[in-house]
């Protein structure tokens, strides 16, 4: 097997070649560098490289793999790490020791951390590779990469089209077959976004099951850190990794058994929830009802259920997210700096006073009671990922009309953040395609996504069903033709 066609494997599958020899860490990393440079700027993956760390890392998971062999402990379970050798990118929202950082925003000089963030300490001790940073808007805020100091995110299925976000960079660098997996992170969104956006899994798990430390805090509770792979079972195995519990974490989250085969009650959920006007695209209703019936095939009982809250209960997320954008630590003499829709979004958090934080915070915890009770008679909910295919690039970002941004994000999205706001695991897969004409007139397809979501802490029984969809409706063989 060449290094290129190793690169085409998944995570887990990469790493079992890795200890049987097939290549060296070393020269998957010297294809990976490679790739980044050229595939990964067509689709504007990164915005740092960073390849004498990942040198230094790949030399060391090359060692550890000889000493192994040597010792007769390669196969032995536990004795090397997981992913010993597999390059895994970081998202520019989270620190890496010594690699410049600039959070997607041009108010904000490149710094390089002290430390690594929690969840890189632990991608390190799976034996990932940390290759660079990919790209995400200004803060990770909007649901599209586009940045004012880094590239426009791409998804690979027709470059004229945005990767979404905020892990738009990630999603295109594991889409482009550059990397197997990448880090993310989703706030309201941000993974299953950009999986819908580039034919990838996404999955935002339980709150508490990901903490933020030991250097992070929670805040509202609305973010967690994850991955973007091609396989469920790759989502699986990272979850494992980065569901590391820090001393002091204020949300935690205990993982339930997986269901043992038995039939599941599943939820179609298909009118928009935080925009109840927003237009849904034929393609992306379709998916949703076909893996419906996909599901009913498989021996599960389906049932349509309406939204499970009206559309203006939203506007307690709206606050909270405008208030987060203000936590950010902007100089004062470089506000101006930054892109219109974050003066916005600042300047709103600005208008929200005490008392209007702790009653969206109540709200918040008011509607995830309320969705409980909503959907007490389901497993698992159903849904398209996104109202729309991938968006055209400069589509969305309207500087012009920073509200409007932020109105057409919400239509664009109109069921990802209830997950967020819940604190339920949600994960989003490639299970549909949209036929769409560039800006040229040519038709392309396009990946669209579908998302199932269940109760908090039941991210193994998601994750078994989105195996056993995987199995059932398989995505392997579809892949990007990048020109």
């Amino acid at each position: 097997m060449s290094v290129s066609e190793l690169l085409d494997l998944d995570a887990t599958a990469l790493a079992r070649s890795l200890r049987a020899g097939d290549a060296s860490p070393a020269d998957v990393l010297d294809a990976t560098l490679d790739a980044a440079e050229h595939v990964g700027a067509a689709v504007g993956a990164f915005t740092t490289l960073a390849p004498d760390l990942a040198r230094t890392q790949a030399l060391a998971a090359e060692a550890a793999l000889v000493a192994a062999r040597r010792d007769g402990t390669v196969d032995e379970p536990g004795a090397l790490p997981p992913f010993l050798g597999v390059p895994c990118p970081v998202k520019d929202l989270t620190t890496v020791a010594g690699v410049p950082m600039r959070a997607g925003s041009a108010a904000i000089d490149p710094f390089l951390p002290p430390d690594d963030d929690g969840v890189v300490t632990l991608l390190r001790a799976a034996g990932t590779v940390m290759l660079g940073k990919t790209s995400t808007p200004e803060l990770g805020l909007p649901c599209y990469t586009e940045p004012d100091v880094g590239p426009t995110a791409r998804t690979p299925w027709d470059l004229a089209r945005s990767a979404g976000g905020s892990s738009g960079g990630a999603a295109a660098a594991v889409a482009a077959r550059v990397v197997p997996v990448a880090h993310g992170s989703d706030g309201g969104g941000s993974l299953r976004i950009p999986a819908s956006a580039c034919g990838l899994v996404g999955l935002k798990p339980s709150r508490g099951l990901v903490s933020p430390g030991p250097y992070g805090v929670d805040g509202a509770g609305l973010a967690t850190h994850g991955v973007l792979t091609r396989t469920v079972r790759d989502a699986a195995a990272f979850l494992d990794v980065l569901a590391h519990p820090w001393p002091g974490d204020a949300f935690t989250a205990r993982r339930h058994a997986a269901p043992s085969g038995r039939p599941l009650r599943v939820g179609l959920l298909l009118d928009p929830v935080i925009a109840a006007d927003a237009p849904v695209h034929p393609a992306c209703a379709g998916v949703a009802r076909a893996t419906a019936a996909l599901l009913g095939e498989l021996g599960h009982d389906v049932v349509e259920i309406p939204p499970p809250f009206a559309a203006e209960r939203w506007d307690a997320f709206a606050a909270l997210w405008s208030v987060g954008a203000l936590q950010a630590p902007v100089p004062p003499d470089r506000e101006h700096l930054l892109v219109p829709l974050t003066r916005w979004l600042r300047e709103r958090g600005r208008a929200v006073s005490g008392l209007a934080y702790a009653t969206a915070l109540a709200e918040v915890q008011r509607l995830a009671r309320d969705v409980a009770a909503a959907w007490e008679g389901v497993d698992v909910v159903l849904s398209p990922t996104l109202a729309q295919p991938p968006a055209l690039v400069g589509s969305q970002r309207l500087d012009d009309d920073p509200a409007g941004d932020f109105a057409a994000q919400t239509a664009f999205t109109p069921w990802t953040s209830v997950w967020n706001l819940t604190g339920r695991p949600a994960i989003s897969l490639p299970l549909g395609e949209a036929r769409v004409a560039d800006p040229g007139h040519a038709q392309r397809t396009v990946p669209v996504g579908v998302m199932l979501g269940a109760g908090h802490g039941d991210d193994a029984l998601l994750l078994d069903l989105a195996a056993r969809l995987e199995e059932a409706a398989p995505w392997s063989d579809r892949r990007p033709v990048l020109p």
